[in-house]
């Protein structure tokens, strides 16, 4: 089977851009305040494994749940890029996304003394977004083979959140809140773009 760089590179930047570490920096070192580094190392390794884990699960189990109920693939893959353009809007603006975390619960999360699975791995790495994403994926995938890739992907693209978060504070202090912002702001353009593909291929492939 002849792999198609390009698709997949498509999946790895689009599951990237939801997560959007870059845009999850101030608030890690808002959960972390007061942490040492070896808390902070051990919460991130904690986090990186669960997202992970989380993703292979949606990619693995999400043509079944989806099957379950019902649910042909053209209206998820809909339903996921208006979520996905929602994600990208507030992106954009750069906002937090409030389909991500509510103020409420990110003043909770910082009470928390672990926060590595709970509200870090869920839902700010793999939320509804990135996991929506993910099932699209992998129920357009029909070998075992590309569905080998598509978990290999997760897990290389959980992996790179690790050394963004190890080095949260050195990022923050280069690129400060302006240089943050920019960068969610592009990964937001990009996801926006994604989103109104999916959003169109949806649409056209139902019809």
């Amino acid at each position: 089977m002849e792999l198609d760089i390009t698709f997949y590179l498509q999946v790895a930047v689009t599951i990237f851009s939801i997560m959007d570490p870059f845009g999850l920096i101030p608030l890690f070192l808002a959960f972390t305040d007061g942490q040492s580094d070896k808390q902070r190392t051990k919460i991130i390794r904690r986090s990186v494994i669960a997202t992970a884990i989380i993703l292979v699960v949606a990619a693995l189990a999400g043509k079944y749940v989806l099957s379950f109920f019902g649910i042909d693939i053209y209206s998820f893959q809909i339903a996921g890029g208006i979520l996905l353009l929602l994600i990208a809007l507030n992106m954009l603006q750069a906002r937090g996304s409030m389909l991500k975390t509510t103020p409420k619960e990110q003043y909770e999360a910082i009470e928390k003394e672990d926060i590595s699975v709970v509200p870090l791995a869920m839902p700010l790495l793999a939320g509804p977004g990135t996991i929506s994403m993910v099932i699209v994926f992998s129920t357009s995938m029909q070998t075992a083979e590309e569905k080998l890739i598509l978990v290999g992907i997760i897990i290389l693209v959980s992996l790179t959140v690790w050394p963004i978060l190890l080095l949260s504070k050195w990022i923050g202090q280069k690129l400060g809140s302006t240089g943050i912002n920019i960068t969610v702001r592009i990964m937001g353009l990009i996801l926006a773009s994604i989103a109104v593909k999916f959003i169109v291929e949806g649409i056209k492939n139902s019809m």
